[in-house]
């Protein structure tokens, strides 16, 4: 960073704590040197600082009453980051890492994810250091009422659209779609990744996953290569991991290893996806269960294990900065040639140079996993027009917008002399198109 150098500077100084932050704006600003060199206006309108600094951050207070009439106190947050496109649109995310920093790092890249659909969607985040593990029913319907008595008066359908993310699935978002309804007293798309009851799309449980695979199959063909036969690796084990080796194993590939945050299992004879969908979605089960009725496979109780399996291509689905250097390194030395991002910004900047250096295709999680919010935003369709769409319908759509996700990129890269770098594209394209509103719309 030579121009934007002072800009991060001040980023570094500000929020000097929010680490996952800074790593997320330092990668950002990694690829926009050339775009701040050809457009003087943006740096007269300060548009690099503006849009580092999210519109509007709210945290509050989450209290509620566990089983045992004990009280609890969580800390709620919504990072409402940038609706220079569109209305903010972001996952909620319930686990105890949840701070202001991985709020703010969620949002920005969800701002240019987001803005690399081609959707009217602006970019957001928000969540709790709520743990729902462990947690009866009664205790998490509880705690999302809590929740929602105060985030509901900072979203709308026109607003703010909240969906899942880790630790929030359709449970989750039923118990805070509930109490928004009753607080409000009005029934809108306020919420994406509802049941199919009351709003949901068909399609939206399965879209980040297979959006994943949509993107690395046409990256895949682009580079004389495909899933057919392929070995592949797939960290993590819920709704985007599940539905990633799903797709990856429809699409020809052979899915030998998963994790939890608890271990691995490698299962060479390719895993038992209905299987693993049963125990991880059904019965909510650790995935070392899986070996009871598959007990050729093996298990190894640390999560990174999971990059030292030789492998082809690999998708990181669990969680930030699950690939370092040193995995990075595995992935090299075993034969890997392909790392598609299902997880947010899964992968450190040191392991992305390796695996860049290396020649690895790399496929970025902003526009790699854009397919959830692409699908949550044909979901406001549908609840704006009181329609719904068939699975083939919103699927079709779906394979369509991650084409056209990595043309854009693809293309965008090529423009800016960096053919192949699809991080430089992702980042260009998506910052051209905030940024281009931004100055539309003048200072604000």
């Amino acid at each position: 960073m030579n121009i934007l150098s002072g800009v991060y500077e001040k980023v570094v100084s500000k929020d000097s704590h929010e680490l996952e932050f800074l790593q997320a704006v330092k990668e950002v600003f990694g690829s926009l040197e050339v775009v701040a060199s050809n457009n003087p206006q943006y740096l007269k309108a300060s548009i690099f600082e503006r849009i580092v600094e999210p519109e509007r951050q709210i945290i509050f207070r989450v209290p509620w009453v566990d089983d045992n009439g004990n009280v609890h106190i969580n800390r709620g947050f919504r990072v409402q980051f940038n609706s220079a496109i569109g209305p903010y649109k972001g996952g909620l995310r319930f686990h105890p890492s949840v701070n202001l920093g991985i709020i703010k790092f969620l949002g920005f890249e969800q701002t240019f994810k987001n803005a690399l659909t081609g959707l009217p969607i602006g970019g957001g985040k928000g969540g709790s250091d709520f743990d729902p593990k462990g947690k009866s029913d009664n205790e998490i319907m509880r705690f999302c009422q809590s929740f929602m008595t105060e985030l509901y008066r900072h979203i709308g359908e026109d607003t703010d659209v909240p969906a899942g993310d880790i630790g929030v699935s359709a449970r989750e978002i039923g118990y805070m779609y509930g109490m928004y309804k009753k607080l409000k007293n009005n029934f809108t798309g306020v919420f994406t990744g509802k049941g199919l009851v009351y709003g949901g799309s068909l399609a939206r449980k399965e879209a980040t996953g297979y959006g994943l695979c949509y993107f690395m199959d046409e990256y895949l063909l682009d580079n004389n290569k495909s899933f057919e036969n392929a070995l592949v690796i797939v960290s993590g084990s819920g709704n985007v991991a599940i539905h990633a080796a799903l797709k990856a194993s429809e699409l020809g590939g052979k899915v030998i290893a998963m994790s939890d945050s608890s271990g691995v299992i490698l299962d060479t004879n390719g895993i038992n996806l209905p299987l693993l969908k049963q125990l991880k979605e059904v019965e909510r089960k650790r995935i070392k269960e899986y070996l009871k009725y598959q007990p050729d496979a093996t298990y190894f109780d640390e999560p990174k294990a999971i990059w030292n399996i030789k492998c082809d291509i690999a998708l990181p689905c669990a969680t930030q900065n699950e690939i370092d250097l040193e995995s990075a390194t595995n992935l090299v030395n075993n034969g890997c040639y392909a790392v598609g991002e299902g997880a947010n910004m899964p992968t450190t900047l040191e392991a992305i140079r390796y695996l860049q250096n290396h020649n690895i295709m790399f496929a970025p999680a902003k526009a790699a996993n854009a397919g959830g919010v692409a699908t949550s935003a044909l979901e406001m369709t549908q609840n704006s027009q009181r329609m719904s769409w068939s699975f083939a319908e919103v699927d079709k759509m779906l394979k369509n917008i991650m084409k056209n996700i990595y043309l854009n990129v693809s293309n965008t890269a090529k423009l800016y002399g960096k053919e192949g770098d699809l991080l430089v594209g992702a980042n260009i394209a998506g910052f051209l198109k905030v940024a281009e509103a931004m100055y539309a719309q003048g200072i604000i």
